[in-house]
């Protein structure tokens, strides 16, 4: 008797755990469908040129480049962060709010001290667009000192 019973509370919570995960999962549709009329009105982060090749310079120089760019969405753009993969490349960003059909930059600057070689500095810039976040490359090559 104990053993049936034991079982059919077993199966009971075995079936509200799978009958509230299917409602989990309907929630969720329901909420990014209403995302995707937000996301018609988002921002829109239009690069002149998502990639900069600086060319060959001598070890310790330093490269500035200025990324432009466009909103061409509906809504406001602001611009959150800017991360570079590397601690030697220093990313800038307008903290004021970009209009739709106005321009913005981003200016980057990579300090070639310490590097050789090929050279490729991947910017991640984070703002209200969707996706949220987008990228640029300043590539090039450092050549040692002589």
């Amino acid at each position: 008797m104990k053993k049936l019973f034991l079982s059919l509370i077993a199966a009971g919570l075995l079936l509200s755990a799978c009958n509230q995960s299917a409602k989990t999962a309907s929630t969720t549709d329901s909420s990014s469908s209403k995302g995707a009329v937000v996301a018609t009105n988002a921002p829109v982060m239009k690069f002149e040129y998502s990639m900069h090749d600086f060319g060959k310079i001598t070890q310790g120089d330093k490269v500035n480049y200025k990324f432009n760019f466009t909103n061409t969405g509906k809504s406001p753009l602001i611009i959150s962060n800017a991360v570079a993969s590397c601690g030697c490349t220093k990313p800038e960003w307008p903290s004021a709010p970009i209009k739709p059909g106005e321009t913005g930059q981003i200016n980057v600057t990579f300090n070639s001290a310490g590097k050789s070689g090929l050279q490729d500095k991947l910017i991640t810039i984070t703002a209200n667009t969707n996706p949220p976040q987008n990228a640029v490359h300043l590539v090039g090559e450092v050549l040692n000192k002589k």
